[in-house]
């Protein structure tokens, strides 16, 4: 029998504290773009300054030059969690993404 103030019994272990994605580590997840054929600069810039937080016109703009010239970007990385819900949102309006965990 254990009381308050004593370590935990052996059969009640401590869960782990802070955001971990599925690979069981804290590895942020990437969003990359994929250059395509079928959408204009100007739907990857619009759609990225509407999803990605601190990506405005231009530099979203800027992101669909690279994407064009290199065939595919990484615009964010973060958690797990977000990166699913950013990239449902862009792959919703349309965007070539690569899958997350791809680097």
């Amino acid at each position: 029998m254990w009381s308050l103030g004593t370590a935990l019994p052996p059969d009640i272990k401590k869960r782990p504290t802070g955001p971990t994605d599925d690979t069981g580590n804290d590895e942020p997840a990437h969003i990359i773009v994929l250059n395509d054929n079928h959408n204009t600069f100007e739907h990857v810039a619009r759609t990225l300054a509407s999803v990605l937080p601190g990506v405005d016109y231009e530099k979203g703009m800027a992101f669909a030059n690279r994407i064009h010239s290199d065939g595919k970007v990484r615009v964010w990385s973060g958690h797990r969690e977000i990166a699913e819900l950013y990239w449902d949102q862009l792959s919703s309006a349309g965007l070539s993404l690569a899958p997350l965990g791809e680097r």
